[in-house]
Order: C-alpha cells, then sequence, then structure tokens
C-alpha cells in the first residue's frame, strides 16, 4: 500500500482532518449522549418514571457498546474514512426513522440502532488523529479530538432539551441528524487515511499478550465513567426538580459546564505533552474527580449555592481523563490493533455508561440527588490505586 507519511502532509492538512474528525465525534456524541436531554420531558409528559426514562436515554450507549468492537476491527482492515462515512450517514438515517415513529418502545429500538451506527466513529476519529500527529503533539491534538464529546453533549443540552419542551422529545432527533449529516459531507472532503507500517515489522503482534497495561486502563476508564455520565444525565433533572431551574436556563448551563470541560480536555492533553506522560495526569484527574463528586453531594444535600459551580467544575473534571486513556491505549496498542482496543475501551465505558441513567434513577428515587452524587466518588477512589503508571514506556 503507497501512504502519505506524516511529515509529508503540510500542517493545515493535518489540523483540517483533526477538525473533521472532531466534528464526525461531536456530531455521533449528540446522537449518542443527546436522549439523556429528553428524560424531563419523557417524565413529565409521557409519565414514564425516572427509571424508565432513564432506560430509553440509555439504549443508544447500549447501541455503541454493541458495535465498537466491529466498528474497531472494520477500521483496521479496511481504513479510517470508509468507516466514518458509511457510520455518519447511517445514523442521520436513523434518525429521520426516530423522527417518524410512534410510541416509547419503537422510539427506543431506533435509538439503539443510532447508537449503533454512531459507534462507528470511536475508532475511527482517533485513530485519524493518531495516524498523522507526531508523538510530542499527539497528547494536544487527541485533546482537541476529544473535546468533540462534550462540546456534542453541550450542544444537545441546549438544543434538544429546549425542542423536546416544545415539540416533543421525536422532534428533538432533528438536532443529531442535521449535525450527522454535516460531519458526513466533511469527511468525504477532508479526511485521508493516515499510513501504516510494513505488519512484517512487529507491529501487528498482540499488545494484550505482554502484560496488563492496556486492561488496567480499560479498568480505570469505567471506573470514572460512572460520576461522569451520574452528572451528564441528571445535572439538568436536578436543577429542573430540586433547585426550580427551566429547562432552557438548566440547559444552557449544562452547555457551558461541557464546553468548559471540553477545553479542560485540551488542557489535560497539553498537560501529558509536557510531562511526557499519559498515566501521571490520568491519576491527578482520578483524585480531582473523587474530591469534587464528594463536595457535590454534601452541598446538594445542605442545599448550599456552592453545589451549581461545583456541579459545573465535577462535569469539567470527570470528562478530562477520556483523552489521556484514548491516547494511551492507541500508542500502545499500536496501528494494526488500535481499532480492536479503542472498541475494547470505549465499550467496557458504555457498558458502564449504559447502566449508570437507570441504576442512578432508582438511586435518586430512593435516596435522592445528593447521595447519589456522595456515592459516585467511590468510583474514582478506586481508579487512582488502578493507574498504569509504574507500567509506563517513555514517550518516543
Amino acid at each position: 500500500m503507497t501512504a502519505t507519511a506524516p511529515a509529508e502532509i503540510g500542517t493545515a492538512r493535518r489540523w483540517s482532518m483533526l477538525a473533521a474528525s472532531t466534528l464526525a465525534q461531536a456530531a455521533a456524541a449528540v446522537m449518542i449522549h443527546g436522549p439523556a436531554f429528553l428524560i424531563p420531558t419523557l417524565h413529565d409528559r409521557q409519565e414514564l418514571s425516572l427509571a424508565r426514562a432513564g432506560v430509553v436515554a440509555a439504549m443508544p450507549t447500549l447501541g455503541v457498546m454493541c458495535g465498537l468492537v466491529a466498528w474497531g476491527l472494520l477500521t483496521d482492515r479496511r481504513g479510517e474514512r470508509l468507516v466514518l462515512l458509511t457510520g455518519l450517514t447511517a445514523t442521520a438515517v436513523l434518525g429521520v426513522a426516530g423522527v417518524l415513529v410512534d410510541g416509547v418502545v419503537p422510539l427506543a429500538v431506533v435509538l439503539f440502532l443510532a447508537g449503533l451506527a454512531a459507534a462507528s466513529t470511536g475508532s475511527a476519529s482517533g485513530r485519524v488523529v493518531v495516524g498523522w500527529f507526531p508523538v510530542g503533539r499527539r497528547g494536544l491534538a487527541m485533546g482537541v479530538r476529544q473535546m468533540a464529546q462534550p462540546v456534542g453533549v453541550g450542544v444537545a443540552a441546549i438544543s434538544m432539551a429546549v425542542v423536546a419542551e416544545r415539540s416533543g422529545p421525536q422532534a428533538a432527533l432533528w438536532v443529531p441528524v442535521v449535525a450527522c449529516t454535516l460531519a458526513a459531507v466533511v469527511v468525504a472532503l477532508v479526511v485521508a487515511d493516515p499510513p501504516r507500517p510494513d505488519p512484517r515489522s512487529g507491529a501487528a503482534a498482540n499488545p494484550y499478550r505482554e502484560n496488563g497495561y492496556l486492561a488496567r486502563i480499560h479498568g480505570v476508564s469505567v471506573l470514572l465513567v460512572v460520576p461522569q455520565f451520574v452528572v451528564w444525565t441528571f445535572a439538568l433533572v436536578w436543577l429542573v426538580q430540586d433547585r426550580d431551574w427551566s429547562a432552557a436556563a438548566a440547559g444552557a448551563l449544562v452547555a457551558v459546564a461541557q464546553v468548559a470541560g471540553a477545553l479542560g480536555r485540551i488542557a489535560a492533553g497539553q498537560l501529558s505533552d509536557v510531562v511526557a506522560s499519559r498515566m501521571r495526569p490520568l491519576r491527578w484527574v482520578a483524585v480531582a474527580a473523587a474530591v469534587l463528586m464528594a463536595l457535590l453531594g454534601v452541598a446538594a444535600g445542605q442545599d448550599w449555592s456552592v453545589a451549581v459551580p461545583l456541579v459545573v467544575l465535577a462535569t469539567v473534571v470527570t470528562v478530562a481523563d477520556n483523552g489521556l486513556a484514548f491516547t494511551a491505549v492507541a500508542e500502545r496498542a499500536g496501528p494494526f490493533w488500535s481499532g480492536r482496543a479503542l472498541g475494547l475501551q470505549n465499550t467496557a465505558q458504555y457498558l458502564a455508561a449504559s447502566v449508570v441513567p437507570p441504576v442512578a434513577g432508582l438511586t435518586v428515587a430512593h435516596l435522592g440527588f445528593s447521595w447519589t452524587f456522595a456515592l459516585a466518588a467511590l468510583f474514582p477512589v478506586v481508579a487512582v490505586a488502578l493507574v498504569p503508571v509504574g507500567e509506563e514506556r517513555e514517550l518516543a
């Protein structure tokens, strides 16, 4: 296969592919995480319990979980561009189907299939970044790419919650339809598959047979998903139900918090380049997440005004780990295994993410928001000890 080496493309082309990959991931995030902002409408208008509404909101993440490894394998074998175009187009088509269906069960099925299609961007967009950027700039570049998820959540929060309140939950799905259609067009115009070394050089060896480094990163990421999705899923509901905010005001705050979280991912990536380590900053993030979630639980329980800025800070910190872990997995797995390794990474995360909304909904119903926030602090405490700092190789 003939390919252009990373050094042979211009800086503008490299950053344009980063922008296209980021847009693709952000558009997919609108579809995957946007249904969480339909929970108030499903709860109030369609009289679903918080637990049942949480199940509907979790269907796209369940679909993502089922599709990530298969998309990763296809990316390893057929390339990033094909996977991105196929997945984004299918996601947009299924979004239109979601607008047209009638009833909660058909909507849940369509959301599952849309998540299955949107899973395509997980491995493919990350591999575009890792393949085209040198290691000394890869943390920053992946931080930019990883900001796509909170930006996508922010777009969904500020738009889908309002549209759902005014026109119903199905009408809100036009937002991800437009986003995925735009992203597919940009990918078609900009993205090229990055080069790969000759597999006979040893780069195709199974990295999971070396040690438990990748498995430990997967475990850390699963643990840190819990506080992230507790905040993502129930911050808006908490503001509306416990703090008496309007859906528009709550959605605006969540959107601002998600933008701040996106910038935090860039900062975490840049920090990892500066200190030449992905794992040490990952451990620092886990410590901060544990402290903030515990403080948020106390503040929400006492109805202190500081609880609102704390939920913003928690939103920022609980997403900062994703770029670090994602970059570390791609670097250790290599170009012939990173699709599958990133698929496994995200599958484990989305497995946890699909469980969090309904379980946290039950916890909120029985114990309240404050205890739910506080209990989520236990998971990053465990993650601190699991981060494989001692097994990290020198970045080169």
